[in-house]
C-alpha cells in the first residue's frame, strides 16, 4: 500500500510521482527491457515523428500529419539500424574483452 494523503475529493498518493499510473511504469518497464535496437528505433521515430509534425505544421497545417508519418518511418528504420551497429558493436567487444 502506498502512504497517501486526502485532498478534497482525491487521494493524492505521496510515494507516486504527478501523472504516473500502472500503465505509464508497465510503458517505462517494457520500454528498459527492450533489446538497444528496438529502444533507439523507438526514440528515433518518436524524434522523427515530432520533427515531421513541427515541420509539416510549419509548411501546410492540413496534411501536418501526414508530414508526421513522412519523416517518422524512415527515421524509425534508421534507428533500428544504428541500434543494430551499436548493439553487435557493444557485443563483439564484450566478447573480445574474455
Amino acid at each position: 500500500m502506498h502512504a497517501s494523503q486526502h485532498r478534497g475529493s482525491r487521494t493524492v498518493l505521496r510515494d507516486q510521482a504527478i501523472g504516473q499510473t500502472d500503465s505509464m511504469k508497465a510503458a517505462r518497464r517494457s520500454f528498459w527491457n527492450m533489446p538497444l535496437p528496438g529502444r533507439f528505433a523507438v526514440c528515433s521515430g518518436v524524434i522523427g515523428a515530432i520533427v515531421g509534425l513541427v515541420i509539416g505544421l510549419n509548411v501546410y497545417a492540413p496534411t501536418a500529419w501526414f508530414a508526421a508519418i513522412e519523416l517518422g518511418v524512415p527515421s524509425t528504420a534508421a534507428g533500428g539500424i544504428v541500434g543494430l551497429i551499436v548493439s553487435a558493436g557493444g557485443t563483439a567487444s564484450r566478447r573480445l574483452k574474455r
